[in-house]
């Protein structure tokens, strides 16, 4: 009886421990190779993870866009990030054999790229090849917001987005459309009605929450994991626009309604005066980007824009907002060196700072400088006469990109908020007789310069 028992014993021990070397295979297979972006060959001699999921979605798509002559460039944020920690190691393999798979064999339900519809020269068909190929593919339209305004053509629909799903993998493909300012823009991935909710899992998307923009890449061809991909030749510059790229719309049907109550000015003066302001715009981004500088349409150049897509013809001059501390001391000599005069210099660095400069034809160009409270943002204002201080209270805001004259510029992107506090609820109503010391609704005393300090300032105004 003793013996039996010991043999069974045995045979159990042997059992369990056979059972455990089989889970410690299984669980390395299955989980800490796919965690290391590796998985087991498949056959002795093949290289490491080249049999992934990912790995072969990815190249499946490459080729079918290589066929079609589809333009599409990598722009997912991980393996852009990935890639431009290891350039050099990739240069330097580019060429040769592949050992390992790095980048495309991470488990992962999506890999993003781009399409640049403006160089598609084949659309038709391409959808039906991918399916051909074992996709299935699901394709977003909308609207083109740029003709909102426009009656007979409001229902012309643009591609935005391609999913296409190869087993458990997705391929989302952001279509960028090429917009006046020579930047890129891509739209908002609103599922209709119809629509498989479940087709994939959309909240992880990286893509399409809200309208973005970017600056229009220069682009290289480089080998990745065996496979030739195109990527931006600024890899770094692409990451760093992606937490920053959300766009807004103009208003174009409210800009078309506010026409048709308050004509346009189409007056000599007030078509020349929107030219001048135009290239005065033109001007001062083009300077603040050289430096490096982030700014925004403000005051009247911003109420410009959200009201009626346009420059107002009574305003006079252009208005931009800065925030201090992206101030730079060579500001001031940037612009002159543009052609641009310093007209005056109110406040200081740390205290209610101003710039304005002279353009042509008597447009003025307007700097406020913002500064940031716990609870709120503010901008000062100097009377030349007085040295009397004034502060104009903001609510928090942060900062989208938008169209505005034939431009990608900053506004605000709690925009009514922001227009509110400068303009009160009444901004839709045109009004042009305006006290900058009086009118504005978010205006207030902010005391008086010293002597000491004001005549410095008298002289240079």
């Amino acid at each position: 009886m003793s013996r039996i028992n010991k043999n069974v014993i045995l045979a159990l021990l042997t059992l369990t421990s056979s059972a455990f070397l089989l889970f410690q295979l299984y669980y390395y297979k299955h989980y800490l190779s796919a965690k290391n972006g590796v998985g087991l060959s498949k056959s002795k001699g093949s290289r490491i993870g080249f049999d992934s999921i990912q790995w072969r979605a990815v190249k499946k798509f490459i080729m079918l866009t290589s066929s079609q002559n589809v333009p599409v460039f990598l722009i997912d944020p991980l393996i852009l990030e990935l890639i431009n920690k290891n350039f050099e190691q990739i240069k330097n393999t580019s060429h040769g054999p592949t050992s390992e798979c790095n980048f495309f064999c991470v488990p992962r339900d999506f890999t993003a790229f781009a399409l640049q519809y403006h160089l598609w020269k084949n659309e038709e068909g391409w959808f039906r090849i991918a399916e051909n190929m074992g996709f299935q593919c699901l394709k977003i339209e909308s609207k083109d917001p740029r003709l909102d305004g426009i009656d007979s053509l409001s229902g012309t629909e643009i591609p935005l987005h391609y999913i296409c799903r190869l087993a458990t993998h997705a391929i989302h493909l952001v279509v960028f459309h090429e917009r006046s300012g020579n930047y890129l823009w891509h739209g908002h991935l609103r599922l209709k009605g119809h629509i498989d909710k479940n087709f994939v899992p959309f909240r992880k998307l990286q893509f399409g929450r809200y309208p973005g923009a970017f600056d229009r890449p220069e682009l290289q061809q480089i080998t990745v994991d065996g496979l030739e991909v195109v990527i931006p030749k600024d890899p770094m510059h692409f990451l760093e626009e992606i937490p920053h790229s959300r766009f807004i719309e103009c208003r174009y049907k409210e800009a078309r309604a506010f026409f048709q109550q308050h004509l346009d000015d189409s007056t000599v003066e007030a078509v020349a005066f929107r030219k001048s302001a135009k290239e005065l715009l033109q001007l001062a981004a083009k300077t603040l980007k050289k430096l490096g500088v982030r700014f925004w349409l403000s005051s009247g150049t911003c109420l410009g824009w959200y009201r009626q897509c346009s420059i107002i013809s009574y305003s006079k001059d252009v208005d931009l907002g800065i925030f201090i501390q992206d101030y730079r001391s060579d500001i001031i000599s940037a612009f002159q060196d543009a052609g641009l005069p310093l007209k005056h210099k109110f406040g200081k660095v740390e205290d209610s700072l101003e710039l304005s400069f002279q353009g042509k034809d008597d447009v003025k160009l307007d700097i406020f400088f913002f500064y940031e409270e716990t609870d709120h943002m503010w901008n000062g204002g100097t009377q030349a006469k007085t040295g009397k201080k004034f502060k104009y209270l903001f609510p928090k805001f942060t900062l989208c990109w938008t169209e505005f004259v034939d431009m990608k510029v900053h506004v605000p992107c709690e925009t009514i908020e922001y227009i509110e506090a400068n303009y009160g609820k009444t901004w839709p109503i045109p009004v042009k007789t305006w006290d900058w010391k009086r009118s504005p609704p978010n205006v207030q005393p902010n005391g008086v310069w010293p002597i000491s300090e004001w005549d410095e300032v008298i002289q240079l105004y």
